[in-house]
C-alpha cells in the first residue's frame, strides 16, 4: 500500500487509515459469483437487511452474507441450514468494526441434477486416482476388543448398530462419538470424531452409520475431504449410510458398505449363539470322523489279523523251510552226480593212463635202459649213448638188472617197424 505520507515507525498510520486501505482494496474485487452452505439465517422483522453465513463445505472456513430479505423469499426453493447455494455477491469491508462480508444481488439453490453431476465428477475423479480399489480395502477383524461408532445425537442408527451388536454378543464394547449427521458442521465433525477413532489403539473397526435421507441429507457422506480422510485411515471403515437405495461415495472409499446399520452391526459382530453352535456341530463332524476312521482302520486291522500270514505266522516259516530242505535235496543231487561224473572221468583218465603208461608198456616185453657210469643218470636213447664198456641199468616189467657194454652192433640198412624191431 501506499499513502501520502510514508509509512514508518516515526510516522505509523491511524488505525482508521488502515482499514480504509483494506476496504478500498476488498471493493476493487467487484461481484464474484461464491458457492457454499447456508448456515445461521437470521431474518429480522421490520429490517430492511437479511443476515446470513455461507460455509465452505470442505473445510472450516465460513463469510458472513448480507442481503435484501426479499431476495430470500423470492428464491426458487426455500433456503434453510444446509441448503448448497452459488451467490453472486460484491465484497465490503466495514471500517468500523473491521470485518468483512459479501453483500449478494442473487442468489441460486444448487438443485438435485447439479448435485449429482458434481458427486459424480468427483466419483470419477476418485475411481481415477484408485482410491475404490477392491486391493485396497482392509479386512474386518473375526470379533472386534472395540467398535467405534460415528452417529447422530440419540438417532435410530446408533440404537441399532448398538442393539443388534450386543444381542449377537453381549461383550462387546462401542466408543460412541455423536456428530451431526446432515448440514453445514457435518463434515468438520466427522473428520475430528474419525481422526480420535481411527488413533485410539483399541479401536478395531469404525462404523459411520446414519439412516438414510434425501441426497441433499446425504452429502456430507459424499464430500472429498471425508472420502480422502477414510482412505487414509489404518482402520477397518464400514460405510451403514441410509437404505439400499442410498449410495453416497463413502460407500466405495469404505472397507465394507452395509445396506442399513442393523446390517453393519450383523457384519461386524459374530453372532455367538451361531457361532457356538457352529462350534458344536465341528465338534460333532469331527468326532464322527475320528470314530469313522477308527472304525475304517480297527476294520483293517482285522482283516490283516484274518489272514494266514498273521492267523498263523509258522505257517510261513514251515513253507521256508520245506523248500530250503528242498534246495538242500537238490544240491546234494546236483554234487553228487556232478562227483559221480568227475569220478568215471577219473577212471577213464586212468584207464587211458594206465594203458598208456611205461608200466604197460615195459608188460609187453619193452625195457628202459639208463645209463649209470655217468654224473647223472639218464635214459639211453640212441646208439651213441652205448659205448664199450659203458655201465648200464635195465628196467624190465617185473625187476631190474645191470650191464656192461662189451660190444656194439650197427643198425641193419633193412627198415623196421616204429617199435624198433626187425
Amino acid at each position: 500500500m501506499s499513502g501520502s505520507s510514508p509509512n514508518s515507525a516515526e510516522n505509523p498510520w491511524p488505525v482508521r487509515t488502515v482499514n480504509t486501505k483494506i476496504a478500498d482494496w476488498i471493493h476493487r474485487l467487484g461481484q464474484i459469483w461464491v458457492e457454499g452452505q447456508v448456515t445461521q439465517i437470521s431474518r429480522r422483522p421490520g429490517t430492511r437487511t437479511a443476515f446470513l453465513t455461507l460455509r465452505d463445505p470442505a473445510a472450516d472456513i465460513s463469510i458472513s452474507v448480507t442481503c435484501s430479505p426479499d431476495l430470500l423469499a423470492r428464491t426458487e426453493v426455500p433456503l434453510h441450514d444446509g441448503s448448497h447455494v452459488v451467490v453472486l455477491g460484491r465484497p465490503s469491508f466495514y471500517t468500523g468494526r473491521g470485518t468483512v462480508s459479501l453483500r449478494i444481488s442473487d442468489i441460486r439453490p444448487v438443485g438435485i441434477g447439479e448435485l449429482l453431476l458434481r458427486i459424480e465428477r468427483l466419483r470419477q475423479l476418485l475411481a481415477a486416482e484408485g482410491l475404490f480399489d477392491p486391493r485396497l480395502k482392509r479386512p474386518l477383524p473375526f470379533l472386534p476388543h472395540t467398535i467405534g461408532l460415528i452417529s447422530g445425537r440419540a438417532s435410530a442408527a446408533q440404537r441399532d448398530v448398538v442393539s443388534v451388536a450386543t444381542e449377537r454378543w453381549s461383550a462387546v464394547r462401542f466408543d460412541i462419538r455423536e456428530a451431526p449427521v446432515q448440514g453445514p458442521t457435518a463434515v468438520s465433525r466427522i473428520l475430528a470424531h474419525l481422526a480420535e477413532l481411527d488413533a485410539h489403539p483399541e479401536v478395531e473397526v469404525i462404523i459411520i452409520a446414519r439412516g438414510g435421507g434425501s441426497v441433499e441429507d446425504l452429502l456430507p457422506f459424499s464430500d472429498e475431504a471425508l472420502l480422502r480422510a477414510v482412505a487414509r485411515c489404518t482402520t477397518p471403515v464400514v460405510s451403514a449410510i441410509g437404505h439400499e437405495p442410498d449410495n453416497p461415495l463413502l460407500d466405495l472409499v469404505a472397507d465394507l458398505r452395509a445396506a442399513t446399520p442393523t446390517d453393519a452391526a450383523k457384519r461386524v459382530v459374530p453372532d455367538v449363539e451361531a457361532e457356538l453352535a457352529g462350534i458344536d456341530e465341528l465338534r460333532r463332524r469331527s468326532a464322527q470322523a475320528l470314530r469313522n476312521w477308527v472304525r475304517r482302520e480297527s476294520a483293517v486291522v482285522e482283516s490283516l489279523r484274518r489272514r494266514p500270514v498273521l492267523a498263523r505266522p509258522e505257517l510261513i516259516v514251515d513253507a521256508e523251510e520245506r523248500r530250503v530242505s528242498e534246495l538242500r535235496r537238490a544240491l546234494r543231487r546236483d554234487v553228487l552226480r556232478h562227483v559221480d561224473a568227475e569220478e568215471r572221468r577219473h577212471e577213464h583218465l586212468a584207464a587211458r593212463l594206465s594203458t598208456l603208461g611205461p608200466a604197460q608198456t615195459l608188460a609187453r616185453g619193452y625195457a628202459v635202459v639208463q645209463r649209470t657210469d655217468t654224473e647223472t643218470t639218464r635214459v639211453v636213447g640212441n646208439l651213441d649213448d652205448l659205448p664199450v664198456g659203458a655201465q648200464l641199468r635195465i628196467r624190465v616189467a617185473d625187476g631190474a638188472a645191470h650191464a656192461t657194454v662189451t660190444a656194439r652192433e650197427e643198425p641193419a640198412s633193412t627198415p623196421t617197424d616204429p617199435r624198433g624191431e626187425p
